[in-house]
Order: structure tokens, then sequence, then C-alpha cells
């Protein structure tokens, strides 16, 4: 087998592998007079079929096997050879001469074809010894607590039925059976039975809860609302509907004790057991929203520091991802590029900056990870999928054993945590300065899209 490299441009290299027909016609020999100790064909003894019997029966299938076998043998010998990091699996090109491939296909030629391979970039070798950042925290005060533990008891309110002449009004709570309308017809999802509505909570659409203000038992009443334009429901996203609304109760809302009977209820001893609970809970969401943060300030530092040509393919399949959520969200909620003051042309290129920069961080923590001998230990990715196949009850086995048989599935579990500890990696070598901030500025919302990177290995 002869391999030349024909081209090398950027990450991309061709590479032209001719396998002469004297090594092709050996392979297919061999194949079949292997094959004639295994097959049992009718008027011959096992193993005793002339090979030009068994080239008309299986000549075009041992020929097909041989080349698929020659060309795998090619992109092994060209990765090994080369030393090459493959950013994607290598494309295999024949001539577009018809006649010629025939020929191979028929074993009177040799085989004479191009492999084209996508190479992963050479990573820089960067100082990371002078990152500083800044990890904003949150401290977690009594009346933290006692504003979470007024929210549990407010959501576990019980409600009495009031008289029959009580006007329902803000806090009340409603039983009602509804049918809504748009453009006079029904539509999906418009009817509702003993649906509980508290007003002024504004679960509903707007119009519906405050178009059921003064409500009395047993009132039925015609309220106009109109949803959303972002709806998830793009069919019904900006349209008015009309519903048709019986009142079935009017529950006037019981007061509410922060004692030790509402912790009871959430199985708590006592109420200094539950608040010691929520505080718990408020320091696990804290500590994730800080991390998250100085995570995002990591990763903005590597992006400031590294820059080095990006594998197109990498880049295409990243930028496909991306804007294939773009496209069903706006789909879902109706918007178009021009509500967002843009245009498609325009966001195309703002994402296609975001694929480049997840794919660039991407390429880098796996480099720095891989020099750090950071491993992922089975055990992890076992908890991972207990984890994983928690989110889906009832189904917990079959998410296990769609796991267990898929390699690339397991793949993208390891990936997330290999990538964490790469984090923390990184955090255990930077300098940190810690910063109290306000509860608002801890979980203001960090832009969406740019802040994460590709599956790393």
């Amino acid at each position: 087998m002869q391999v030349t490299e024909v081209s090398s441009q950027g990450l991309q290299r061709s590479y032209r592998v001719v396998f002469p027909l004297e090594g092709v016609a050996d392979k297919v020999n061999a194949q079949l007079d292997d094959l004639r100790t295994k097959v049992q064909l009718k008027g011959f003894r096992k193993g005793k079929a002339p090979i030009a019997h068994l080239r008309r029966l299986y000549g075009r299938s041992v020929m097909g096997e041989v080349i698929q076998e020659t060309v795998n043998e090619a992109s092994r010998k060209i990765v090994d050879e080369h030393h090459i990091k493959l950013a994607q699996e290598p494309r295999v090109k024949f001539p577009e001469d018809k006649t010629l491939v025939d020929a191979m296909a028929q074993g009177k030629a040799d085989l004479d074809f191009s492999v084209d391979v996508e190479v992963l970039p050479e990573i820089p070798q960067t100082d990371l010894s002078g990152i500083s950042l800044v990890r904003e925290m949150t401290p977690i005060d009594d009346s933290m607590i006692d504003q979470a533990v007024q929210r549990l008891a407010e959501q576990n309110r019980s409600f009495t039925p009031a008289d029959a002449s009580h006007k329902a009004e803000d806090g009340d709570q409603l039983t009602v059976d509804f049918t809504g309308t748009i453009d006079g017809q029904p539509f999906e999802g418009g009817n509702g039975e003993d649906i509980k509505v508290v007003l002024g909570q504004n679960s509903f659409i707007p119009g519906f809860e405050q178009g059921l203000a003064g409500v009395t038992a047993s009132e039925e009443r015609k309220v106009e609302a109109e949803f959303p334009g972002a709806y998830l429901r793009a069919d019904l996203a900006g349209k008015k509907a009309i519903f048709q609304v019986k009142v079935k109760e009017v529950a006037r809302p019981n007061s509410v004790a922060i004692d030790d009977e509402l912790a009871k209820g959430f199985n708590m001893e006592n109420l200094e057991a539950l608040r010691a609970s929520v505080k718990r809970t408020l320091e696990r969401d804290f500590a994730a929203a800080s991390r998250q943060r100085l995570k995002r300030k990591l990763l903005d530092a590597l992006a400031e520091k590294y820059s080095f040509e990006l594998p197109p393919s990498m880049v295409e399949q990243e930028f496909a991802n991306i804007w294939g959520q773009v496209e069903n969200e706006t789909k879902m909620s109706g918007k178009s590029f021009a509500d967002d003051d843009t245009t498609e042309e325009a966001a195309r290129a703002d994402y296609r900056k975001i694929a480049e920069r997840r794919v660039r961080l991407g390429l880098v923590l796996a480099d720095i990870g891989q020099k750090a001998n950071i491993t992922v230990a089975d055990e992890e990715i076992t908890q991972a999928l207990v984890e994983r196949a928690r989110q889906f009850p009832g189904q917990e086995r079959e998410v296990w054993d769609f796991y267990k048989k898929n390699q690339r599935a397991l793949a993208e579990l390891r990936a997330p945590i290999f990538e964490e500890k790469t984090v923390d990696h990184l955090l255990a070598q930077a300098n940190i300065e810690e910063r109290i901030v306000s509860r608002e500025e801890l979980f203001a919302d960090v832009e969406e899209g740019d802040d994460a990177s590709p599956s790393v290995t």
C-alpha cells in the first residue's frame, strides 16, 4: 500500500492511497479460501468447492469487504504514521470516473482513492499562573431563611369555603370549570374542570384572573384573556381568547402559622429542623450560583489567553446545534428576528462566534485536563448514570440499558464530569479574591449560550 500526502492546508490534510491489484487479488483469494472452509455448497463436500465457483457466488460481496478493509487499514495507517489527532472521522473519496471505479470493484484495477482528514490543532503553551478571579458570595442571614419559610407556608396554605355572597378578591382560591374559544372556535387545551385559581398570583394568561375578580360561588362569567406573544405554543401566541367560566367554589385563605405544626407538614420534627433544612438548601443554591459565576469568569479569562485555528467541522457542528435551538425557540415563541431588533444574518454571525468560543474552550479544557492527568473514575460515571436514570421515573431500566450499550452516550455523561474537574484544577491555581454581593447580583442572569463548552475528552 502506497500512501502519499498530496495537500496540507491549515488543519486539512489529503492523502492518496494506492493498493496494487496484486495485493487486492491476494486478499480476495485469501477470503475465498477461508470462506470455502465455512460454507456448505450443494454438490460439494465441505471445504472442497472450487475457488472459481466460490468467486462466481461470492466474489462481489468479498470484493466489497476487501475494499472496506483496505479503506480502514489506510485510514489507520495515515493516523498512526503521521501521529494525527482527528477532529472528525476521515473522509474517503473514490475517483469520479465511473469506469475506473467499476474496474476496481471487479478486481481489474489498482485500488486508488483519497483520504481527507481534519486534524486537531496544537494548543499553544500558555502561562496560566497569573489568572486573577473574583468569587462573588452572598452570606445567608435569618431574613432570607424567614422569607423562604414564609414562601413554603404560603405555598401550602389551606383555604376555607366562603359564604355564597362573598365576592372573590386577591388571595382567594376559586375552583372553576371553563371552556375557551378563539374566533369562536374551540382550541386544544382550552377546556378545564375543577381548576384551582388563586387570584393575584398571575399563574394564568393575562386577563383571566382579572376577569374573575368579584365573582361569587355558582356564578358564570365570560372572561376575555390574551396569550402572551412569547407563549410556548406558537399557534396560540398573541391571540385573544374568550372563556366561559363556571365558578364552583370561592374559598378564603386561612392564616398561616410559622410553627412546629408547619414543620411537621414537611416531615420535619420541629420548626428549628425546618429552618435548618431551608438554610442547607439556600447554601447549596447560593454556592452553585457562586461557582457558576466564577466558572464563567475563568472561561472568559481562558478565551482571552488562547487564539488558534479551529477545526471547521467542529465549529460547523456546534453552530448547527446552537442554530437548531434558536430556530426551535423562534418557532415556539412566534417571534421574528426583527422583534429583537436584529436580522437573521446578524444573528447567525453572533451565534457563530458563540460556536467558535465553545469549540475553542472545549479544546483548551481537554488539553489542560489531559496534561494534568485528570481522569474520570468508573464510579463517577455510574453515579452520573444513576442520576440521569432518576430523571425518568418508571423508565430507569430502559435508560440504564441505553447508556450501557451506547459508548457515545456514556461519553456525554463523562464530558461534564471531566470539565468540572479540569475547572477545579484551574481554580486551585488561580488568584481568587472573594467579594460580598447582594442576592440579586449573585443570581443575575449571565448571557446565555456562550459560557458553555462542547464535550471535552
